[in-house]
């Protein structure tokens, strides 16, 4: 198992900019996905962009592609999100996610389900 410790959310205005961290620890096993993820109250958890640590590209979901870019460090002890232009309806917690010791397809990368490690999450708000 990999611990996850999310920080950098907050509040800005529509069209502001944020960073998320992800500060990963504890597993020494072989790559792995990492991705980030979002939900708001009642609504099913959205997977935003997926990294393998192994160094396949990142993949990201269209309500974000051109805006968010996802990356990690030379480590791999760090997973970022940088949100750029960022929407009133990008307001959500924001969660990281680890899926350690599991295999599946890029297809599969964004999926909630596929992930077994998460983080606490971190509140980000959008105002108009």
């Amino acid at each position: 198992q990999v611990q996850l410790v999310e920080s950098g959310g907050g509040s800005v205005q529509a069209g502001g900019s944020l960073t998320l961290s992800c500060a990963a620890s504890g597993y020494t096993g072989s790559s792995y996905y990492m991705a980030w993820f979002r939900q708001v109250s009642g609504k099913e958890r959205e997977g935003l962009a997926t990294i393998y640590t192994g160094g396949a590209g990142p993949i990201y979901a269209d309500s974000v592609k051109g805006r968010f870019t996802i990356s990690q460090d030379n480590n791999k002890n760090t997973l970022t999100l940088q949100m750029n232009t960022l929407k009133p309806e990008d307001t959500a917690i924001y969660y990281c996610a680890a899926a350690t010791g599991l295999t599946m397809t890029r297809d599969q990368a964004l999926g909630a389900r596929m992930y077994n490690n998460w983080g606490q999450g971190t509140q980000v708000t959008v105002s108009s």
